[in-house]
């Protein structure tokens, strides 16, 4: 099992939605196919077939709570796990 298997894992199961380091949901989004655009402090993500657009901002090297729960959500949407 991959980092991004691991991480994807993390949070699906949604045990540790705080704990999630910005960097590495940034580089998960990315792997998904998500397009990344930066404006200041926000990462914005989009990707075609997806209504949503997932706007990231890190606390304190940590992805917000919400942002991820936002993750978890699209991606149950989407079915985008199994493109890893």
């Amino acid at each position: 099992m991959t980092k991004y298997d691991k991480l994807l894992s993390q949070i699906l199961r949604g045990t540790s939605d705080t704990n999630i380091g910005f960097d590495d949901l940034r580089r998960l989004l990315l792997r998904l196919g998500f397009e990344e655009r930066i404006r200041g402090i926000h990462h914005t993500f989009r990707k075609v077939g997806v209504e949503e657009k997932i706007n990231l901002q890190w606390d304190d090297s940590k992805a917000k709570a919400y942002r991820v729960r936002q993750v978890k959500t699209v991606n149950l949407k989407y079915k985008l796990g199994g493109e890893l």
